[in-house]
Formats: C-alpha cells, sequence, structure tokens
C-alpha cells in the first residue's frame, strides 16, 4: 500500500481477518487489522513469534455485540467501568496511511460518546516504535477519565516491572511508592516473584486463578520475556498528577490464557471534543534470558536497555 524507504506498510489478510496492514522495516513487524478495533494483534520479528496472544476462538470473527477478550494490544478508558470500559470494539475500523505512519480510528463508541485511536510510527531500522493512544471525547458534556493502554502477552513466559529507585532506613523516611492490591489478589500465589527492585509475575497456562497487582514508578516499564526474546513497553508517568486505581501507572494481571502489561495515564477532565493522549514506547530484544530472577541477573538485562531508551 505505501513505503518508504525503510517502512513498508501492505494490506493484507492475516488470522482470518481480510482487512489488515502489515507494517515493517524488515526486521519487526506489526498487524492491525480494520475490521475490528482499534488493536495491534501482533509484533515480532520478521518470521518470528508473535509476542501478543490471540483468542483462537474468535480469529477471523467480528460483530459480536458484547466485548471480546480477543488478544493483542488495546486502548482502554479507565478506571476500570462496565459502561466506559467494556463497550464492544468488534466493528470496522478506519484506517489511514500518513506517508510511514498508520492511525486506527475506532467510530464514536454509542454507550460512551468517546472515539479511540491508536497511531503507529514504527521506527525505520532496528525494533523500537511509539505507539500514541488517544481518547477522544465527542459528547456534549465533560468527562473525566484516564487512558489505560493494555498488552496481552502470548502465554508461557514473564513479565517483570521495575519499583522507582530504592534506598536505605533511616535515611529515607517517607514512602516512595504504593503497591496495590484487588480483593482478588494473592501474594502468596508461587506465580508472583518479589525482589527489591523488581516485581516478577510468571505465566503458567491453564491455572484457572486470576492474579493482579499494580504499582506506580515515574519512570514505568513492562518487560515480558518468552523463549529467549523480550518485549519492552516504556511509560513516562507524571509523579504528581492523580492516576486512577489508588495511584496506578502499571498494573499486572494473568490467568489461565495470557499475561497483561498495561500502563494508565493521569486522571483528566476532557471537555467536548478534547483529547487525551497518551503515549508508549516499545521495543523487541533478542538473546534475553535471565538465568535467575534475582536483582542482579535483571539488574544485567535490564539497565543497558533502559539506559539507551
Amino acid at each position: 500500500m505505501t513505503s518508504t524507504a525503510s517502512i513498508h506498510i501492505d494490506k493484507t489478510s492475516w488470522a482470518g481477518w481480510p482487512n489488515c496492514y502489515r507494517i515493517s522495516n524488515g526486521e519487526v513487524e506489526m498487524i492491525v487489522t480494520a475490521d475490528i478495533g482499534p488493536r495491534v494483534m501482533r509484533f515480532g520479528y520478521v518470521g518470528g513469534q508473535n509476542l501478543f496472544w490471540v483468542q483462537k476462538e474468535t480469529e477471523g470473527k467480528s460483530g459480536e455485540p458484547a466485548w471480546v477478550a480477543r488478544g493483542g494490544h488495546r486502548i482502554w478508558v479507565g478506571p476500570e467501568d462496565i459502561r466506559y470500559t467494556y463497550p464492544p470494539d468488534n466493528s470496522e475500523i478506519q484506517v489511514d496511511l500518513k506517508g510511514d505512519v498508520l492511525i486506527a480510528t475506532q467510530p464514536v463508541e454509542n454507550e460512551t460518546r468517546i472515539q479511540k485511536q491508536i497511531e503507529i510510527h514504527l521506527a525505520p531500522t532496528g525494533t523500537g516504535a511509539t505507539v500514541i493512544h488517544r481518547l477522544i471525547n465527542q459528547g456534549n458534556m465533560p468527562l473525566r477519565y484516564a487512558a489505560w493502554a493494555l498488552s496481552m502477552m502470548a502465554p508461557g513466559g514473564h513479565g517483570v516491572t521495575g519499583f522507582p529507585p530504592r534506598g536505605t532506613h533511616p535515611e529515607m523516611l517517607q514512602p516512595t511508592n504504593p503497591l496495590i492490591m484487588w480483593a482478588f489478589s494473592d501474594l502468596s500465589d508461587p506465580r508472583w516473584t518479589f525482589t527489591r527492585k523488581y516485581l516478577v509475575l510468571r505465566s503458567e497456562p491453564g491455572n484457572t486463578t486470576p492474579t493482579k497487582l499494580a504499582h506506580h514508578n515515574p519512570k514505568t516499564f513492562g518487560a515480558y520475556f518468552l523463549n529467549g526474546e523480550m518485549f519492552l513497553k516504556q511509560y513516562d508517568a507524571a509523579p504528581r498528577e492523580e492516576h486512577p486505581d489508588m495511584g496506578s501507572s502499571y498494573e499486572t494481571f494473568t490467568n489461565a490464557d495470557f499475561l497483561e502489561m498495561e500502563t494508565l495515564g493521569p486522571l483528566t477532565q476532557v471537555e467536548p471534543g478534547g483529547t487525551l493522549e497518551h503515549v508508549e514506547r516499545w521495543s523487541l530484544h533478542r538473546n534475553m534470558t535471565p538465568s535467575a530472577w534475582t536483582d542482579d541477573e535483571l539488574d544485567r538485562i535490564l539497565l543497558p536497555v533502559l539506559a539507551s531508551k
């Protein structure tokens, strides 16, 4: 469909959806379908594994009357609320190509009068991408909400997030960050690993007990390790602005099927016609298999990558 010297965007069919767009720089590729969404359904190395989970039972389908888990990466309205969070995204969307930039825009939701949009900038070389999420208030009254970007990761890996810089007592007497639980959070669940610097959640396919935790870090990141590869998403959170869910900038959840890495922006009053933006930076990395889930080993792998972004 369109290309620059390094970025190629082609219309294709994928996983049963006939109207998909493949964005590639020759090293990595992303798939966005115009048949549902807006969602990024694939991100991976060319010819390699899809780091995102895709629900097999709903591949290629559309038009369902209720919200479907579906898979991939999506944008939601936070905090979680049946009316504002769960309108279905099962209908056709508009995809616009502006040079090597793809913009996927959902019709205005009847339930909320909010319009969702994802804009993708893939780097011309390497594995980096900038993903801009927009929530547009197309109603006639102000709304207060947060942008919530959720990546549903393929099963069997480990999701890692880091806390703000640690300190010592009594030099640091004030709290530095929240650790947030849900009623179904269980700190004794063996899928969790807690270190001084990091929180690790293991995806265990078939384990039907959901679990979830959240925290706040001005330099929010989530890393997912699967089969020797690492997907990294980063978001710069505003430390002094009110975030949903008791101050969360990052949430992670798992169930029998997938592991979710989620970033949240601040709660914002959006006037009629106004737009709330939320930006994540993505990258993929090879030969990334920690020998242990410890601070030293995760520092060895993550600190050089985080310092370069």
